[in-house]
């Protein structure tokens, strides 16, 4: 996929989930599994309704496709290292909602995070997770 393709399909699916029409983007994920690539940079989108509509499609996916998820855990990873709290913060959650091992062992270091809530994040999905 060519970069402005790319920005383009990052720009209507955030749009898309902007909207709430999350069904169609899990649609177009489980058609394209490629598109999990593009988490991270789905992330760092400033609307909230675009990040909770992430999450949400998370939680989703993890029912029907949970083997699937955590192709997105190399997406994520560049945003646990971002400078903002919040992009930080919303890769944890993601990370939290893949559950998987290697997504928790990523996330583990993040309870020394400079920012309360993202520690009080970490702490909570670890724990939930059996992990801590």
């Amino acid at each position: 996929m060519h970069e402005n393709e790319q920005a383009e399909l990052i720009t209507v699916i955030g749009d898309f989930l902007e909207m709430g029409h999350v069904e169609n983007i899990m649609a177009m994920f489980k058609q394209d599994t490629s598109l999990y690539a593009l988490s991270g940079e789905l992330l760092r989108d400033e609307r909230f309704m675009v990040r909770m509509g992430m999450a949400v499609l998370f939680e989703e996916l993890k029912g029907i496709r949970p083997q699937e998820v955590a192709l997105a855990i190399p997406a994520l990873l560049p945003v646990l290292g971002e400078e903002t709290p919040w992009m930080r913060g919303e890769a944890v959650n993601l990370l939290g909602i893949i559950g998987t091992s290697e997504a928790l062992a990523h996330i583990t270091p993040l309870a020394d995070d400079p920012e309360p809530q993202i520690r009080e994040m970490v702490g909570d999905i670890l724990e939930a997770q059996g992990a801590r």
